[in-house]
Parts: C-alpha cells; sequence; structure tokens
C-alpha cells in the first residue's frame, strides 16, 4: 500500500539533461555524461540538451590530449545503445559560435529557445550541468 503522492517502484521519469559547458577544462561534460548513462541503465526516459559552449560537447575531433584530460567525445556514440536518442541542440547557441551539425560526431534535433523552453516543460526532471 502506498501514501497519497508516493511514487510507485519502478515509474518511469522524464530525464533532461542540460548541457551548457565547454567538454574540456571542467568536469561538468564528463559527469553529465556519465549520470546519463546511469539514468538510462536504470530505464528512464532520458533526454539531452545542448546549449551555450555545450554544443562543443558533440564536435567530432575533440582532442583534449594538450591539456590531459581524456577524449570521452566518442562516448556518445553509445548513447543509441542506452536508447537514447532525444538529443536536442539549441540553433542560437550553434549560430554564435559558427557552428554545423555536420560537425557533430551524433544525429541531433536543433530547435529554437521557444521549443526548448516546451522540451524543458514536458520532463518531470530538469538537470543542468
Amino acid at each position: 500500500m502506498t501514501m497519497a503522492g508516493e511514487e510507485k517502484a519502478g515509474t518511469v521519469k522524464r530525464f533532461l539533461f542540460v548541457n551548457r559547458k565547454a567538454p574540456y577544462g571542467t568536469i561538468y561534460a564528463l559527469e553529465a555524461l556519465e549520470v546519463v548513462l546511469i539514468a538510462a541503465a536504470f530505464d528512464q526516459d532520458v533526454s539531452l540538451a545542448f546549449l551555450d559552449d555545450g554544443v562543443y560537447q558533440l564536435l567530432a575531433g575533440n582532442d583534449p590530449a594538450p591539456i590531459g584530460m581524456k577524449n570521452f567525445s566518442p562516448t556518445y556514440r553509445a548513447l543509441e545503445d542506452y536508447d537514447i536518442t532525444k538529443l536536442y541542440v539549441d540553433r542560437e547557441s550553434l549560430a554564435l559560435r559558427g557552428l554545423d551539425t555536420a560537425a557533430f560526431i551524433v544525429p541531433v534535433s536543433v530547435v529554437d529557445r521557444g521549443q526548448m523552453a516546451a522540451i524543458m516543460a514536458a520532463q518531470d526532471v530538469v538537470l543542468s550541468f
């Protein structure tokens, strides 16, 4: 018997992980990716959003060796194996950085700020890194 307001065990939640930081130089991007994979391993509905410098996380050819960090970018290719296929990129962030999704390591959906707000509003949990 559960009390009013309690969640049933095994209930699927919609998680959106918002990535705003450059991929290397801090731990934010790697930590976010690790949490994403953990959430997916627990069969949650996982989406990712990339805004601001977070769009750089998806670029093919990242090479953090000069700053002594391991290249974790290829891990993004494994997201589909975890049924994580909803990756959203902010159109304005791309434009401000002169980037095109053709240079990305994985396929994404490019959305405007209004669409991104709607995506965020539809989630049960939004975590920003």
